[in-house]
């Protein structure tokens, strides 16, 4: 790996991140709607987006196999929809703060994952960074935390149980998606978006009907638009435009130019991104405490950066 493309898949992982810390502040500004209706909207708009594009690329797409179309659906359920879910109504019942440390952690999880399996740094040269990221998350989300001021909402234990599925859902996700695009390395990044995108919507519509029939019976939401149907409908079409597509696509090419391991720890664009958008949306900004925090996170990520340029030197 030359310095090149270790320079654009640090520029695809970027974007991505700064694309998917969107997702988080939408269950704040749709504090309304109902988890099930933030997961199956952002997916159900990622499918019907993915339907033109599809049509586009039809002969790329004709090209893949039955095991790439498994492993569009299989990487779709986990780290779309119940990723999604589980997120979304981690920060409902428990509030931002927590839910959003514990995703925080997946550059670290993930690296160490990943290095376990592929062995590619041994652990002297990796726990530098590393470490350096996990001081920063520890950092920004006592800041976080500090937030709530001894307020825990009445679901925080449900919450923090699901925020930590979110997490197992994620770690598996990454990992699993870099190891399919390794090994089918004829398929693009783009293709691969999009796929997933097809194979989400059929998943979407499910759950889609299946949250109107329970609304229907329940009466405890008005099905399918709720209370802001122009903010919904657009937030939903953006953030499955953005966040989804475009976010897929470019992680996908980060996945093809990166080690798993760094790849990983570039999640940690994300984590920088969801909480720089939670202080713009707040009209607040951050303490020292926050900052320092997140001085750290880039600085690590330029460490592990630079750990794997001198491999690829050596």
């Amino acid at each position: 790996m030359t310095s090149r493309p270790l320079f654009l898949g640090v520029l695809c992982a970027l974007g991505a991140g700064l694309l998917w810390g969107l997702v988080f502040v939408a269950p704040v500004i749709l504090d309304d709607y109902p988890p099930v209706m933030l997961a199956f909207g952002r997916y159900l708009a990622f499918g019907v987006i993915a339907l033109p594009l599809a049509l586009r690329g039809r002969n790329r797409l004709a090209r893949l196999e039955r095991c790439d179309w498994l492993a569009a659906f299989e990487l779709s359920l986990v780290g779309n929809i119940l990723y999604y879910l589980c997120l979304a109504a981690a920060i409902q019942l428990a509030g931002a703060p927590l839910p959003t440390m514990i995703i925080g952690t997946l550059p670290v999880v993930i690296a160490v994952v990943s290095n376990l399996h592929e062995g590619m740094l041994p652990w002297r040269r990796l726990v530098p960074s590393l470490g350096v990221i996990g001081l920063g998350i520890v950092l920004v989300n006592q800041h976080e935390v500090g937030q709530l001021n001894g307020n825990l909402p009445a679901g925080y234990g449900l919450g923090i149980v699901l925020a930590l599925a979110a997490n197992a859902c994620w770690t598996w996700y990454p990992i699993r998606n870099s190891r399919w695009l390794k090994r089918r390395p004829q398929i693009s990044s783009d293709i691969w978006a999009t796929a997933q995108g097809l194979a989400t919507l059929p998943l979407a519509l499910i759950g889609m009907a299946l949250t109107g029939w329970w609304f229907a019976r329940s009466g405890s939401f008005n099905f399918p638009l709720g209370p802001r149907p122009g903010l919904y409908i657009g937030l939903m079409l953006a953030i499955g435009l953005l966040a989804s597509w475009l976010g897929t696509l470019l992680w996908n090419r980060a996945s093809q130019l990166l080690p798993t391991a760094l790849a990983g720890q570039l999640i940690v664009f994300e984590t920088l991104a969801a909480f720089g958008y939670a202080f713009l949306w707040r009209g607040q900004a951050p303490g020292l405490l926050a900052l320092a925090g997140m001085a750290l996170l880039v600085l690590g990520v330029m460490l592990g950066v630079r750990v794997f340029r001198n491999k690829s030197a050596v």
